[in-house]
């Protein structure tokens, strides 16, 4: 029996309830539990510190105002009794204890900036700390090649790298506010004292309807910012490639500027329009609202407090009677200026607060993401001995990316035996970089599974199985450090080896380059840096070579080459492979080329096509009759004799038809 479906038209009225009030309970109240729940990142001892001092500075401005308000109501009596007068002395200690509240405030104020410096500090530091470990601690990247996971990483790390709003700011700004309710507390108290419940409660509930309606606003125009992640990545970029040195050269040749920076333009005005319009609609009709509702209840409370004092045609005034003192008369002025006050912004706690929680809140989210994303299995084994002893085996093997429908592969069968080459061929996007992403556990199979020695590598322990591997990818990362810490991030779980380094180094034929430059090994590839040098793309190539190397110094068994020599010219590349035998004697190579002059040297070559291995055999025997290997060797030399500049390019599908 089916369930009845509820009426349609009932969804709409209940539905986008919840979903607000979720939406708020979300950013008002829980995003200030996960602020608090961080607070003890900073360590105990500096939190109640920082909330102790901020206690005495919400005091301190109430006892100033307590005593200037009892000074002048007895200025009169001083001056009566004069000089030497117990009046006069009395005038004397409350100017006292006023200049020393005031001292006493211009000397703990810095140290509470100086406290909530140190919360800041000790805060983002462990939260980067937790980010980090979230983020590289997943088995795949997936998460990290998502549109919106990105654009809520973008947000959070902006704010840690550039100390901006940070959610060590919002711990140590929740904080702060301990002094400016300590003052509102205390001065409600005196309204009360002196004007009775009903004025004073008036007063609370107005001070607090103007610091909901400028916390909402605020946390409402935050909101913009983070659904907006796309443009601001993408304002982000264009001020980089205008304003730095990567695009440098190609905007002043090409003479792209122009387009640039309309297109930045465009791009600010999709972003900043719709942020403007929508903050007028936040800030404006509300604070009209919110200002009537506070103008009343001043009001209600000045026209009552004069009433009092100077009284009505129908009844003598306090003042008169002696019911009330010039001093009370004061102090509830200042009362009543001093709460008003505190309705309007604290620009040391809301702004840093209500930011501080959106990255604290995004970094959540993108770890709640991770984890999400982060299913594949998390094997224990431990790594064969000595694997690859005999082969590494690729079995009915289906991938699709996330998101996408299309297979990369589907029903792959591959082997790469132990000890030998193994160059994979295919036209441009036939899944051969995919491969090593999946070979490395980047990501997971969608079914089917990846073998060394008969065992799964998902059954093996991720780190020893990647110790075992060492990759040279297509686009390696080019680190702004020295040359030899570029070299030992090959093994970077163990000391820098300088030996290895240079041995890695020499193999390339990158020791006379490096030895040319100002620290030799120590120089920074980098010429922003001081003594930094710049290397040509055939030169980073060979220092990524030498990176894979200096793994395979420390004990990688599987060296993976993914155009390896797309930077080199010609007679570099020649040279490479002329040492390629003994670059790979003893290992398990998978070469990745579009290079056909490269892979004929492999001792087994596989062509895929279509998500499927198509032809494998030796470079000679895919040179046997009408082979698909043979159309695209041949098609490559053709353009190489016919000099052609695009000859050694990747081959498409439109060149294989």
């Amino acid at each position: 029996m089916t369930t009845p479906v509820p009426p349609a038209a009932t969804v709409p009225e209940r539905g986008p309830w919840r979903d607000r009030l979720a939406s708020y309970v979300d950013a008002a109240i829980m995003a200030r539990v996960r602020i608090w729940q961080a607070a003890p990142l900073a360590g105990w001892h500096r939190v109640i510190a920082l909330a102790l001092v901020s206690l005495v500075l919400g005091a301190l401005p109430v006892v100033f105002m307590m005593a200037t308000s009892q000074m002048i109501g007895d200025v009169p009596q001083a001056v009566e009794d004069g000089v030497g007068s117990a009046a006069w002395d009395h005038l004397v200690a409350l100017f006292l204890l006023a200049a020393g509240a005031f001292l006493i405030q211009q000397v703990v104020a810095p140290v509470q900036q100086l406290l909530g410096l140190a919360v800041q500090r000790a805060v983002d530091g462990s939260i980067r700390d937790e980010a980090v470990r979230a983020v590289t601690g997943a088995v795949g990247i997936s998460a990290l090649e998502d549109g919106e996971v990105l654009s809520k990483l973008s947000e959070a790390r902006n704010r840690l790298e550039n100390n901006w709003f940070t959610p060590g700011s919002a711990v140590a700004g929740m904080l702060y506010l301990f002094a400016r309710y300590t003052q509102l507390i205390a001065l409600i108290v005196i309204i009360w004292i002196l004007l009775g419940a009903p004025i004073a409660l008036g007063m609370g509930v107005a001070i607090m309807v103007l610091r909901t309606g400028n916390r909402g606003g605020l946390r409402a125009y935050s909101r913009l910012w983070r659904t907006n992640g796309d443009r601001m990545r993408r304002l982000g970029y264009l001020r980089d490639i205008t304003m730095g040195s990567v695009a440098a050269k190609e905007i002043r040749v090409f003479g792209s500027m122009r387009w640039l920076s309309g297109h930045h333009e465009r791009t600010y005005r999709e972003y900043a329009d719709p942020v403007d319009r929508e903050r007028r609609r936040i800030y404006f009709k509300p604070y009209l609202v919110y200002t009537a509702i506070a103008l009343i209840a001043v009001l209600w409370a000045l026209v009552s407090l004069t009433m009092a004092a100077a009284g009505t045609a129908d009844s003598p005034g306090q003042l008169s009677t002696g019911d009330m003192t010039l001093a009370q008369l004061t102090l509830g002025l200042q009362a009543l200026v001093g709460a008003l006050m505190l309705g309007r912004d604290y620009p040391e706690s809301d702004v840093p607060t209500q930011y501080g929680m959106n990255a604290l809140t995004a970094l959540r989210e993108v770890e709640t993401a991770v984890a999400a994303m982060d299913t594949a299995p998390r094997g224990t084994a431990d790594v064969p001995e000595g694997a690859p002893v005999q082969s590494i085996e690729f079995r009915d093997l289906c991938f699709t990316y996330p998101g996408s429908h299309e297979h990369v592969f589907n029903g792959l069968n591959l082997t790469l035996t132990a000890g030998r080459t193994t160059a994979i061929v295919g036209v441009n996007g036939a899944g051969k970089t995919t491969l090593i992403k999946l070979l490395a556990r980047l990501y997971e199979p969608t079914s089917g599974g990846i073998y060394v020695d008969g065992v799964n590598i998902a059954d093996l322990d991720l780190a020893a199985w990647r110790r075992t591997l060492s990759v040279v990818f297509q686009d390696f990362v080019r680190y702004e450090l020295s040359a030899a810490d570029n070299v030992a991030f090959g093994a970077a779980f163990e000391p820098l080896d300088r030996a290895a380094v240079e041995r890695a180094v020499a193999r390339t034929g990158m020791s006379e380059a490096l030895a040319e430059a100002p620290h030799g090994l120590d120089t920074t590839l980098a010429r922003a840096y001081d003594d930094g040098i710049d290397l040509s793309g055939g030169q980073w190539q060979r220092v990524a070579i030498s990176r894979s190397l200096y793994a395979v110094d420390k004990g990688a068994r599987v060296l993976v080459l993914d155009e390896p020599t797309a930077a080199l010219d010609v007679r570099a590349e020649a040279e490479f492979f002329d040492q390629f035998v003994d670059l790979t004697t003893g290992l398990t190579t998978l070469l990745i080329s579009h290079r056909f002059s490269s892979v004929r040297r492999a001792d087994h070559i596989v062509v895929i096509e279509h998500g499927e291995v198509i032809e494998a055999g030796s470079h000679a025997e895919l040179m046997v009759g009408r082979t698909r290997y043979r159309t695209l060797f041949d098609l490559q030399a053709k353009r190489f004799r016919d000099g052609h500049a695009g000859g050694d390019a990747e081959l498409t599908e439109e060149d294989q038809a």
